[in-house]
């Protein structure tokens, strides 16, 4: 069997929506014989308030998580390099705090992500009323193009058409060709900005999607406009979702184009073959 790419997505407890010890999360990855695998806890300041999210529930204690992950990539220093990352989630009115926040700390990887918009997380049926889906995917685009027009400092991307993962009709009526004028002003500007796309597999195992976040038509169209960097992410929240799907996403970047992906170390890409 060909080796899995690293899984460069990953959440523990130290994330708000998650209770995964970080030790348990590593020895799936171990077990599943990865090269390599980066924590990226959530950092989503000014999340809305909601009733079942507590306040402050996805503000990072980045100092409690950098000194668990330090202990701990140490100890398992000779079976998997275990990478300091983050996943943040971008909004126009915390632009300076992201910016002066990832300066703080030594991530060796920055996912950037759109969990909001404008107050709204398509992972609710609200994001949904009084909108059609085709509607709900134009903001959610909109609103992502502003995110990187506004913010510069992270390596990938992640899971670009998120708000499909939560749509009441999941991909049925989505189509990149629907939204290809506003996806290709996001994906060429992620380009000049040298940035790359997560190829996110939650999607996979936990709804009932056929593809990827983004998907493989999104894929083929980054990949055509001139990008590159790709990482592979389980966004995993337990410790068995560890690089789960990986083969079905190998394959559908395979197809994509792709015969490299990206591993990030102190915020360098490093290519490997597929």
């Amino acid at each position: 069997m060909t080796m899995l790419p690293a899984d460069y997505h990953i959440h523990s407890h130290h994330s708000g929506d998650c209770d995964s010890p970080m030790k348990d999360v590593i020895e799936a990855a171990v077990s599943r014989k990865l090269p390599a695998m980066c924590f990226t806890e959530h950092m989503d300041m000014d999340y809305p308030d909601l009733p079942d999210i507590k306040k402050g529930q996805f503000e990072l204690d980045t100092d409690a998580y950098f000194s668990e992950h330090q202990k701990l990539a140490d100890e398992y220093k000779d079976m998997i390099p275990v990478r300091f990352g983050v996943e943040l989630g971008l909004q126009p009115q915390i632009v300076d705090f992201n910016a002066d926040y990832v300066k703080k700390y030594p991530f060796d990887f920055v996912i950037a992500s759109t969990h909001v918009c404008h107050g709204q997380d398509p992972y609710y049926p609200e994001f949904y009323e009084n909108r059609t889906e085709k509607e709900a995917f134009s903001f959610f685009f909109k609103t992502t193009l502003e995110n990187i027009q506004d913010f510069d400092d992270f390596d990938v991307y992640g899971h670009l058409d998120y708000v499909v993962r939560y749509a009441p009709n999941g991909d049925k009526n989505f189509r990149y060709e629907d939204h290809k004028e506003i996806i290709d002003e996001i994906l060429s500007l992620l380009i000049s900005k040298n940035k790359g796309l997560d190829v996110n597999t939650k999607s996979l195992y936990s709804s009932s999607l056929s593809q990827p976040n983004p998907c493989k038509d999104i894929l083929c169209r980054y990949k055509k406009l001139g990008g590159k960097i790709i990482t592979f992410g389980s966004d995993a929240h337990k410790s068995t979702d560890v690089s789960r799907e990986f083969e079905k996403a190998v394959e559908i970047a395979s197809s994509a184009g792709f015969d490299r992906y990206c591993q990030f170390i102190k915020r360098e890409p490093v290519f490997f073959d597929l």
